[in-house]
């Protein structure tokens, strides 16, 4: 739905860029909603979660069984070089050992392989689930949503947003999932080889959470900034690129630049900061690391010259306690993966939270068989402030009712409300007596076919566009409607006909020929109600005659609505609604207005008034 003169628009930042306020974080709360779109899955992950502890459980015993190798080797060694009698390396205790050693391994990866396979599944289902929730919210949000919010912005939340959850639930959960079962694990075998050196070991663990949380609040707030940044910068682009010829035409280059550079550069500023301050985790904790590691080589020296433990334990202990600093570490750089994707998950619940159409209390069926609308003192306004106030039309069956006015006097938006796109403030609209709001939206829709001023065709072939008109509609229907809109001719000329593929804007035919598409697409629905909002505003004058004519024959017998500027294309409406700032202010005939030489003789005659005279 495009945006018209006749409405209101909501405030927009510098370069049409939302202006949104940062909103408080909830980290818990969005947590918790977003461990709630995997409890479907939740027997894999049960299997990942079993899987990724035997897996890591076979890698844990392995510098276990790595020492019980070297210790044989080196007794073995030393007792030979101290001259003891029948003093050799018991070769086939240690053949043994390195044989359980790669089972250990072997069991190790195919579990890994497990875990990753299931892991990737639940990602994407969940990721799945999260676009279709997107997908169903997108269709029921009001027009004023997308009215007050960039483009771009949304966009970001449907494509960026979701990739990140996507990418941290894939490879962070079972990451997560390894380094607290390998903390656990390392633990246990640690205390079964020294209790003393376990200690000196488990002190970097309460310094490293001490050290690390102030990183992880600060870099939290800059990675939501960022993602907000994210989405702004995605507005402006996406707001250039399908303006570029009116940036071009106008000569605004410099000053979209500037605004790219400026939204830009906020997004370098927060994507530094978080980066940098996140950044500054790592460095600490190998520090912390390497202190540790320090203390057990020298009190493991010292134990293993008093005799109290083996040489072959000393180096697993090392093994170890590199071993269990790195899973620490690897949970501080999950932990900042999840400031990202909890923002991003913030974000997109924050969308999926937003304000829905006004559900329907009942759907009852139309079926009109009159095609009377009525307008009832309605009241109307996209803020505060009424555009309509009090406003009551009446259209009887079957007549043609043509509305004018000045840009802004609500043409497009009196369309708007009987299409049910914008809510009333008060009053009500029927047809055929019917409230419109007793009946579904869809079904309402169903009988009002719709040729709006902007032209909106998809990628694909001509035919389709067309046939978007009228489900399973037939190739020899889709060819009588092109031809009463006059568009058969000119598509006969492409090189591939009704096959021809347009392109994602429909840059590759004229808007003229674009118009007679969305024609052709209008008559195909056949609805009872037609709405025509300057249908023939894009199209030469030649071809504007051939449309009125077919518009003529399309309108017979049917109620419909004109919004129209050129004043001699009305001429023949049965009732004409002149207005301005919301109200109708004459109706009647041509002639009948004419006549009364008052707004919109004032109108007609413009046309035609000489703009060099007075």
């Amino acid at each position: 739905m495009s945006k018209h003169q006749d409405k209101q628009q909501a405030p927009r930042g510098h370069g049409g860029l939302q202006v949104q306020q940062q909103k408080p974080e909830d980290f818990k709360g969005t947590f918790r909603r977003l461990l709630g779109y995997l409890v479907p899955r939740r027997k894999r992950l049960i299997t990942v979660f079993f899987a990724a502890i035997l897996g890591t459980a076979f890698a844990i015993l392995a510098p276990k069984v790595m020492g019980d190798t070297i210790t044989v080797i080196f007794e073995g060694a030393y007792a030979k070089l101290q001259g003891t009698p029948g003093a050799a390396i018991n070769f086939n205790k240690a053949a043994e050992l390195l044989l359980l050693l790669g089972g250990l391994y072997v069991f190790s990866s195919i579990f890994t392989f497990i875990q990753q396979y299931l892991m990737a599944s639940v990602a994407q289902k969940t990721v799945f689930d999260m676009r279709m929730d997107i997908f169903n919210k997108l269709k029921k949000l009001p027009l004023t949503y997308y009215d007050n919010h960039s483009h771009g912005d949304i966009l970001s939340r449907v494509t960026n947003d979701i990739d990140t959850i996507g990418n941290t639930l894939q490879q962070s959960i079972t990451q997560f999932i390894r380094s607290a079962v390998t903390i656990v694990g390392i633990i246990i075998m640690m205390v079964t080889i020294s209790p003393l050196l376990t200690l000196i070991a488990l002190v970097s663990l309460p310094l490293s959470v001490f050290v690390i949380r102030p990183f992880l609040k600060k870099s939290q707030r800059y990675f939501a900034r960022q993602q907000h940044t994210l989405g702004n910068l995605n507005g402006h682009i996406e707001e250039m690129y399908t303006g570029h010829e009116v940036v071009k035409a106008f000569g605004q280059e410099k000053q979209a630049l500037e605004t790219f550079n400026q939204v830009n550069e906020e997004l370098y500023e927060a994507g530094r900061r978080a980066q940098f301050i996140s950044g500054l985790i790592m460095p600490v904790m190998k520090f912390i690391e390497n202190v540790s590691y320090v203390l057990i080589s020298i009190v493991g020296g010292i134990l293993v010259t008093q005799r109290t433990i083996s040489i072959g334990d000393i180096q697993a202990f090392l093994t170890y306690s590199k071993q269990f600093n790195q899973p620490i570490t690897q949970t501080a750089n999950i932990a900042n993966i999840i400031q990202a994707t909890i923002a991003a998950a913030e974000r997109v619940f924050i969308f999926l939270d937003e304000k829905e159409e006004v559900q329907e209390e009942s759907s009852a069926k139309l079926t009109i068989t009159e095609g009377s609308v009525s307008f009832e003192q309605v009241d109307f306004g996209y803020g505060e402030k009424l555009l309509m106030k009090d406003l009551t039309i009446h259209a009887k069956p079957g007549e043609t009712i043509a509305i004018v006015g000045p840009t802004g006097a609500g043409k497009t938006t009196l369309i708007n409300l009987l299409l049910r796109f914008y809510e009333l403030n008060g009053g009500n609209i029927t047809i055929d007596g019917v409230d419109i709001t007793a009946m579904s939206r869809e079904e309402l829709r169903e009988n009002l076919g719709m040729v709006l001023q902007d032209t909106w065709l998809f990628h694909g072939t001509i035919k389709e566009n067309i046939a978007y008109g009228k489900n399973n509609a037939t190739d020899k229907e889709i060819v009588a409607a092109a031809k009463a809109a006059r568009a058969d001719h000119f598509i006969r000329t492409l090189p591939d006909g009704y096959e021809t593929i347009l392109n994602e804007e429909a840059s590759n035919i004229s808007q003229g020929q674009r118009q007679l598409i969305t024609i052709a697409r209008a008559l195909l629905a056949d609805p009872p109600i037609m709405i025509l909002d300057e249908a023939t505003s894009s199209v030469d004058t030649r071809t504007e005659v051939f449309i009125q004519e077919a518009m003529n024959k399309m309108m017979e017998g049917r109620t419909s609505f004109v919004i129209a500027h050129r004043l001699s294309t009305i001429k023949d409406a049965d009732n004409i609604l002149v207005m301005d700032q919301g109200d109708v202010i004459e109706q009647g005939t041509h002639e009948e207005l004419l006549e009364k030489k008052g707004f919109y003789a004032d109108l007609y005659n413009s046309q035609f008034a000489d703009p060099k005279a007075g």
